[in-house]
């Protein structure tokens, strides 16, 4: 059994100027961050909002871990019907219905109780746009340069780090120096305004799934044996991260500084942006999928030095490293996704690896949070994860031809003209 992916030739080394100089790719990167802010921002603005009117921290973390957690599992119900009806069907009335219900929370909440602000929370996350996904299944059509989508996807990769350290603290702030109603209506209003930035630009608007061809034959289902291998070694990555977000929390209790909280996990994205940013900006020996493999275990070798039990100031610089291989490791799991999949599938594969990057997140962080009291437990999780991912990885090994027990490897698919 093999995880393939098309080989990459050497070419010269490229620029992001030329990446976001094409037509709408700056438009489309720029209006998916800005509508995927949300994702950091609603599960603080959530708790903040929820403690403000006198309920638990408990109860507001709950609603909080719902709101990610059913926005994870809602992903390929989304992905595959943009994969049937195209992205604007799909974009437009999940943004508005996500944005209405956070609109509502504030006003229907306090008299509904918490069965009321349950239920509110847990749609708003069912409808959460499904941005990352559409997003990433325009970029075949947009840059048919094998180099420049590969640049795309790491810059695309590597500044949703950014995400999780402005999101949180935005909504932080607005919760603070006025409301934390304030901060869940700014979060439904940049929802909002990303998604339609998106889903307003032709080549959304135009985009439809390649028609499917004589050898995507209903016997070829969209999760192979080599797609499920992947998406279940993406569960580890998941893992770390949840993990080390615990953890930081931990140290922080540990150390008397409540900085670490925040400061650990924002060191591990910026690790993520920079590594991005050297990645994209060449093509590097191999195929994805051997730079997949490579990736992971630069990944699981970052978290090593954690089983030390650094200070403070050793651990923050410490996850950087971790960081700087993540984007390696899932630009190389969309594109060796992409190879795997079956015509007209592709948006519903990309949301299967969101989810399962979801699923072991939520996964590390519940485990973290029972082992938090046991440092060195604590600190080996993020190692442990990473060392999942590589095992399955390492069972699923790199084919040394572009074909085999998975589909055979199709050109890129994408808008039709």
């Amino acid at each position: 059994m093999s995880l393939t992916a098309p080989s990459a030739a050497p070419a010269p080394r490229i620029t992001y100027r030329a990446v976001l100089g094409n037509p709408y790719v700056a438009r489309l990167l720029g209006g998916t961050l800005i509508g995927r802010l949300p994702n950091g921002m609603a599960p603080i603005a959530i708790l903040l909002w929820i403690t403000a009117n006198g309920g638990s921290i408990a109860f507001g973390g709950l609603l909080s871990a719902l709101y990610g957690l059913v926005s994870a599992l809602a992903q390929p119900v989304k992905g595959r019907l943009m994969d049937r009806y195209g992205q604007t069907a799909v974009h437009v009335p999940t943004a508005l219905l996500n944005s209405s219900l956070l609109l509502t929370l504030p006003v229907a909440g306090p008299h509904g109780g918490p069965a009321l602000a349950t239920v509110i929370v847990v749609a708003a996350g069912l409808s959460t746009p499904a941005l990352e996904a559409g997003t990433r299944a325009l970029w075949p059509s947009l840059l048919p340069d094998q180099r420049l989508r590969h640049a795309a996807l790491a810059l695309d990769t590597g500044t949703q780090g950014l995400l999780y350290i402005v999101g949180p603290l935005l909504a932080a702030a607005l919760a603070s120096a006025h409301t934390p109603s304030l901060a869940l209506a700014a979060t439904a209003v940049l929802g909002l305004a990303g998604t339609a930035v998106v889903a307003t630009a032709p080549p959304s608007r135009r985009w439809h799934p390649a028609p499917r061809t004589a050898d995507d034959t209903p016997a070829r289902r969209l999760v192979s044996p080599e797609l499920v291998l992947l998406f279940t070694s993406l569960a580890g990555i998941g893992f770390a991260i949840g993990a080390l977000n615990v953890w930081a929390v931990a140290m922080a209790e540990t150390h008397g500084t409540d900085m670490l909280s925040g400061l650990l996990p924002a060191a591990f994205s910026t690790g993520s942006f920079l590594g991005g940013l050297v990645y994209g900006r060449r093509t590097w020996p191999g195929s994805p999928t051997h730079q997949l493999l490579l990736g992971a275990g630069a990944f699981l070798v970052g978290w090593l030095p954690l089983l030390a039990l650094p200070s403070p100031y050793a651990a923050t610089v410490a996850v950087v490293l971790p960081g700087a291989f993540l984007t390696v490791v899932v630009a190389c799991a969309y594109v060796t996704t992409d190879a795997l999949t079956p015509t007209g599938r592709t948006s519903e594969a990309y949301a299967w690896l969101i989810l399962s990057i979801g699923a072991g997140q939520a996964a590390g962080t519940a485990l973290a949070g029972r082992l938090a009291d046991h440092p060195l437990a604590s600190a080996a999780l993020p190692a442990t994860g990473a060392a999942f991912a590589l095992a399955f990885l390492l069972l699923a090994g790199p084919g040394p031809s572009p074909s085999g027990r998975g589909r055979r490897l199709r050109p890129a698919h994408g808008a039709r003209p």
